[in-house]
């Protein structure tokens, strides 16, 4: 079993996002199902933001009644929460100040009803040394047992090669899927093998793509936030479907979901030399699935060497984010 914070957590975890930042969010009753199945399928990594939804309902909302409902869950996850934007807002703010506000709001949030094990800034802050926002982060709240400790997200390497130097960084939320592999070329994982950090891999399911759902540009929901994204805009679309049929075929030959080969393909990129630990959080808003997504699935040799060459021969049209949104920190 992988782990992180010192704390044992399943091989595959959970996105939460999902289930508030979206023009209409799922029941309540509907979340709850799915976070219960997935704590009796062992996925027990959740990762939720400050920024996902709105303040009055966002991940730690969504948790505090969760865990309300179900106080002797607390114990039995690990939590990670991005945060770092400006109050209400999606600008970062990695100043002092902010730092404190966000942490204060987040762990105000969940009403003492679960401690934040890992808290990360959802970008760095350019305009802020790393030293002031992750010294406050340390001083003020991991040395004083308010949370856990600090984790990384969106960053480049050398941000890695830096932070270390300030905080033990716990572990390091990035993009990696069959449509994202820039981590595994550009130092990140390396970074992270070189200091034993475990990835922690969003979107693995290349926001959906991967799942096989979405055979049309006109299956994307017209108020959904993909549509802003460049990979999904008609111009790239069908080009990046050709990677979809590929791995459909994968997966079909193998017996899995299209979502199973491309969740455990992430798992099984950490068992190369020079890999750290990853752990993929892909997210789900029902049981069903949370079932689908938490099924461990081996590949072999042979069939990591042939996802290899499909990749090799494929690029994907579209950058990761619209423009204008920070990536690689």
């Amino acid at each position: 079993m992988p782990q992180i914070a010192g704390k044992e957590v399943g091989p595959i975890g959970f996105g939460l996002m999902g289930f508030t930042w979206r023009a209409n969010p799922c029941s309540q009753e509907q979340a709850f199902e799915a976070m219960r199945t997935a704590l009796k399928r062992g996925v027990n990594l959740w990762n939720g933001g400050e920024m996902y939804g709105v303040p009055e309902y966002n991940s730690l909302v969504l948790l505090e009644r969760y865990l309300e409902q179900y106080p002797e869950d607390a114990d039995k996850f690990v939590l990670t929460i991005k945060g770092g934007a400006a109050k209400g807002g999606k600008m970062i703010d990695g100043s002092p100040e902010n730092a404190r506000r966000s942490l204060d709001d987040c762990i105000a949030q969940l009403k003492g009803r679960k401690k934040i094990d890992m808290f990360e800034y959802a970008r760095i802050d350019p305009k802020w040394p790393m030293e002031t926002t992750l010294g406050v982060i340390q001083k003020e709240y991991v040395e004083t047992g308010k949370i856990g400790g600090i984790s990384l997200s969106e960053v480049r390497a050398e941000t890695i090669h830096k932070a270390v130097k300030i905080v033990k960084v716990v572990a390091v939320e990035v993009e990696l899927s069959l449509f994202s592999t820039d981590i595994l070329e550009n130092g990140v994982a390396a970074a992270c093998a070189q200091y034993d950090i475990p990835i922690i891999a969003y979107s693995p399911l290349g926001r959906g793509l991967l799942t096989g759902q979405i055979k049309k540009y006109t299956d994307i929901p017209e108020d959904s936030m993909l549509r802003f994204f460049p990979r999904f805009s008609p111009e790239n679309f069908d080009i990046n479907l050709q990677l979809v049929a590929q791995v459909e075929e994968l997966a079909k030959k193998k017996g899995v979901t299209p979502g199973q080969l491309a969740i455990n393909w992430t798992r099984m990129i950490a068992r190369r030399p020079g890999m750290p630990t990853i752990i993929p959080i892909p997210g789900a808003t029902t049981a069903a699935r949370v079932e689908e997504n938490s099924k461990l699935v081996e590949l072999t040799d042979e069939e990591m060497a042939q996802i290899d060459a499909t990749l090799a021969k494929f690029t994907p049209a579209g950058e990761r984010y619209p423009e204008g949104i920070a990536t690689n920190t």
